[in-house]
């Protein structure tokens, strides 16, 4: 009797994987927080009010602002109804002819020191970060001696320079000079302001760019690099462009700084906006009111840069998406140097 053995056979099925999408974490974990509107800010507000939900009151945050809003208030009332400021006397001085030409003054001053300022900066900057020591010695000497010294005393320096060189002279080093001429009548007053202004401020325009110049990622740098882009190129054309959304808002503060540090070179008889008001004064005993009509004239001048600095900063600041706990690579030194 032949039993045949059976081999059950067992029929394996493929299963197919469930595929399961990973697009979902991935999007999850690639989602920005985006900024509350204000829409969804009073829909939430009025959600928590239908539940019952009671905000605390801060009583303590209401009454200080009662307070410094009626201290204001007090202040600003005595300022308008003192009659030594003679109000009357600022709105006829406000347009004179020699107010309006040292406001001019004072604002070509700003514009030449500051554009002056920041080239040299740039320059400086771009020396810092060079892998040449004697560079970025020369670059942190300058920045650290001009930072140190203050701008008043940088002014009586140049303004007396002519008493270290009574001549200077154009030619051949150690040989036959081409060109002389007497110092005092080479640099002005107005020339030696702008010479005090622009090394002052250069030295802070330097860091203001460097620190700007390290804020941008390293991976920039590197794809630059790779794409085999010239380091010059790569510094005006990929760092720079990205480094301005930093280094616009110090340089908007030094804008108006430099623009308040004009009055200092009244000390050296140059006719800008204060230096109109004091001569002004001097003659018709009119401090208070002249010294108004400049301070009107200097409110006015910082609040418009103030409004242009706001414009510009938001206007570079569009495409850059805030993160949180996330901060920018250094970059390193370019070898070009």
């Amino acid at each position: 009797m032949n039993a045949t053995h059976r081999t059950p056979t067992t029929t394996k099925t493929p299963t197919t994987p469930t595929s399961t999408t990973s697009t979902t974490s991935a999007s999850a974990t690639k989602t920005r927080t985006a900024p509350i509107s204000p829409e969804d800010f009073a829909q939430a507000v009025a959600a928590e009010r239908a539940a019952g939900v009671v905000p605390v009151r801060h009583t303590g945050r209401v009454a200080l602002g009662a307070l410094a809003a009626l201290a204001t208030a007090l202040a600003t009332a005595s300022v308008a109804r003192n009659p030594s400021f003679q109000w009357g006397t600022v709105g006829d001085y406000l347009f004179s002819s020699r107010i309006i030409d040292g406001l001019i003054l004072t604002i070509w001053l700003t514009a030449l020191s500051v554009a002056l300022s920041f080239l040299i900066g740039t320059v400086l900057a771009v020396m810092r970060l060079s892998a040449n020591p004697v560079l970025q010695a020369i670059s942190w000497a300058y920045t650290w001696f001009f930072r140190s010294v203050p701008l008043l005393v940088q002014l009586l320096f140049w303004f007396n320079i002519g008493y270290l060189y009574p001549r200077l002279s154009l030619g051949i080093p150690f040989g036959p000079a081409w060109f002389s001429f007497e110092t005092s009548e080479l640099i002005s007053s107005a020339a030696v302001a702008v010479i005090g202004l622009t090394i002052h401020e250069s030295a802070y325009a330097a860091e203001i760019i460097r620190g700007g110049i390290l804020s941008v990622d390293r991976g920039q740098l590197e794809a630059a690099e790779a794409l085999g882009m010239h380091p010059r190129r790569v510094l005006g054309r990929i760092v720079l462009p990205q480094a301005m959304r930093v280094i616009l808002p110090p340089a908007g503060s030094l804008l108006i700084s430099t623009l308040k540090s004009t009055s200092m070179v009244s000390v050296i008889a140059v006719t800008d906006l204060l230096y109109a008001a004091q001569l002004i004064y001097n003659q018709n005993f009119l401090v208070i009111p002249l010294l108004m009509v400049a301070t009107v004239w200097y409110l006015v001048m910082t609040s418009l840069l103030s409004i242009a600095q706001h414009f510009v900063e938001k206007r570079y600041a569009r495409g850059f998406a805030r993160t949180s706990g996330r901060g920018p690579a250094p970059v390193p030194k370019p070898d070009s140097l």
